[in-house]
């Protein structure tokens, strides 16, 4: 009989490199995959922070040229990886280097896949679409939270379907990620707060996620440690480099983790959430999070107990049904503290929506390994509690 130790499992990630300053890095990273112009992607947010200018400088000292695209959504749409692959194309770049969040690097994605292959990035979704190597990818993520440069997801809009779709492939593992805890530096407090619980969320279902194994269980437990023991106080002390550094470092553990052990039904049910009402994708992974806990918990009562002792809830002569209550408690606690207490209801959400959510969200591959078999009134209920 086959043991969880023994069963196969895959584990993909880039090269990485970690530490303040790890940013001054990518022009020698372009040098070694032979590219003398680069497309610099970020979006606008990015740029007025100043770090496209900080990272183009370095590309231009390392003699390697630039072509600037920085019109990129919160949530990356369809018609800007078209336009940004036609950028690419017409300007002779051989290769992508990304600065910023989840989407500038997840537009990134799709502007390879589309250069390297032609046609729409619509062609491209689902699961191991792509046929031909896309170009090199070096990602410098400006958040500690959504793992895109760790990642083999991109996640995209699509304004006319009102949702977000899932390209899944090893091909969109970028090949570098410079993760510099500096360039966190300038991030909100609202948005260290978003991209923190988008974070915790990617260890929590990563952990529980029926592909979870022993290459990704202890990314995964580590990231929970991390964000637990540092989140709130980064909130409270922005500020704070060492705190900045080990949110980081939790992200980067919980990217490891999820896109190897894929997700579940809380990024299944955001994915459909932040398409339909354009939302940060935190912020909606955050809305659900302890409703999906209660619903799941039942499926795998011994993970989610190894989760509440890893977020720091002493478990010792507790019931399964008290860890389960302390850990719900937790979480919306948690959320609380770091400012994200929204509900689904005051973000505009109504009960009449929540048939087209549930729809998409069964559509969405995160859901095949979430670890309880949901069906539509399954998902409905818990938006429905959330609202």
């Amino acid at each position: 009989m086959t043991s969880p130790l023994t069963q196969l499992r895959k584990f993909v990630a880039p090269e990485i490199i970690f530490g303040d300053g790890a940013r001054h890095a990518a022009g020698n990273y372009v040098t070694t995959f032979g590219a003398e112009k680069v497309l610099l992607v970020s979006d606008p947010g990015v740029l007025l922070a100043g770090w496209v200018s900080d990272i183009e400088a370095k590309l231009l000292e390392a003699n390697i040229a630039v072509e600037r695209f920085t019109a990129v959504s919160p949530n990356p749409r369809v018609d800007e990886i078209m336009a940004g692959a036609e950028i690419y194309r017409e300007t002779g770049c051989k290769a992508i280097v990304a600065i910023g969040g989840g989407s500038p690097m997840d537009c990134a994605k799709g502007i390879g896949i589309v250069t390297a292959h032609g046609g729409h990035i619509l062609d491209f979704e689902g699961v191991d679409t792509i046929r031909v190597p896309i170009p090199p990818l070096i990602f410098i993520p400006s958040t500690a939270g959504t793992s895109a440069d760790i990642s083999q997801f991109a996640i995209i809009s699509d304004q006319q379907r009102r949702m977000k779709f899932s390209i899944i492939s090893k091909a969109v593992v970028p090949d570098v990620s410079l993760i510099d805890p500096e360039v966190t530096m300038t991030m909100s407090p609202y948005l260290t707060a978003c991209t923190g619980v988008d974070a915790l969320v990617h260890a929590i279902e990563a952990f529980v996620s029926t592909g979870s194994g022993p290459l990704t269980d202890t990314h995964a437990l580590e990231a929970m440690r991390l964000i637990s023991s540092h989140l709130e106080a980064l909130v409270a002390n922005p500020a704070d480099g060492e705190l900045r550094a080990q949110v980081m470092l939790g992200s980067m553990q919980a990217g490891l983790a999820f896109s190897n052990a894929i997700l579940g039904a809380v990024h299944a049910m955001s994915h459909s959430l932040g398409g339909f009402l354009d939302l940060p994708h935190g912020l909606c992974n955050a809305m659900l999070l302890e409703h999906v806990v209660a619903y799941n918990y039942e499926a795998a009562p011994e993970r989610f107990k190894r989760v509440a002792e890893a977020v720091g809830i002493e478990c010792r002569g507790l019931s399964q049904q008290q860890i389960k209550t302390a850990l719900f408690q937790y979480l919306v606690d948690l959320k609380h503290a770091v400012g994200l207490g929204g509900t689904l209801g005051k973000m505009g959400v109504s009960r009449s929506d929540v048939p087209f959510l549930t729809n998409h969200a069964l559509g969405d591959p995160c859901i095949l390994t979430n670890p309880r078999r949901s069906n539509s009134r399954d998902v409905a209920v818990v938006y429905e509690e959330a609202l």
